[in-house]
């Protein structure tokens, strides 16, 4: 049974730090993208950041370059999402996503390139 739980979620003020995680519990953690997207109420889902599980090429949305970044523990086959200088336009409900064995990491913000995804953890963020 694949899932993708995610974890980490919470309140805090502008300028503070959380770090998100997603359990993946699917085969061939390390071939495959997975990837942190966002959805705040009123807006489109948003591409977070990406990470190549095998090549561990990283990727980030513009809006959050510098501020949030992505890695993974292949023993424990989780991925985080280290989330630091948050704004309150970070707040949104955080999703995680992985991809077909082998699939790249270069279309990362597509949708397409994904075909499990978490339940969600929501982060709010106090000006």
């Amino acid at each position: 049974q694949v899932q993708l739980v995610e974890s980490g979620g919470g309140s805090v003020q502008a300028g503070g730090s959380l770090r998100l995680s997603c359990q993946v519990s699917v085969y061939g953690f390390g071939s495959r993208c997975v990837a942190w997207f966002r959805q705040a109420p009123g807006k489109e889902r948003e591409g977070v950041a990406g990470i190549s599980t095998g090549a561990r090429d990283t990727y980030y949305g513009d809006s959050v370059k510098g501020r949030f970044t992505i890695s993974q523990d292949n023993a424990k086959n989780v991925v985080y999402l280290q989330m630091n200088s948050l704004k309150p336009e970070d707040t949104a409900m955080y999703y995680c996503a992985a991809g077909s064995p082998w699939r790249t990491c270069s279309t990362w913000t597509s949708s397409s390139v994904y075909v499990y995804w978490g339940q969600g953890t929501q982060v709010t963020v106090s000006s």
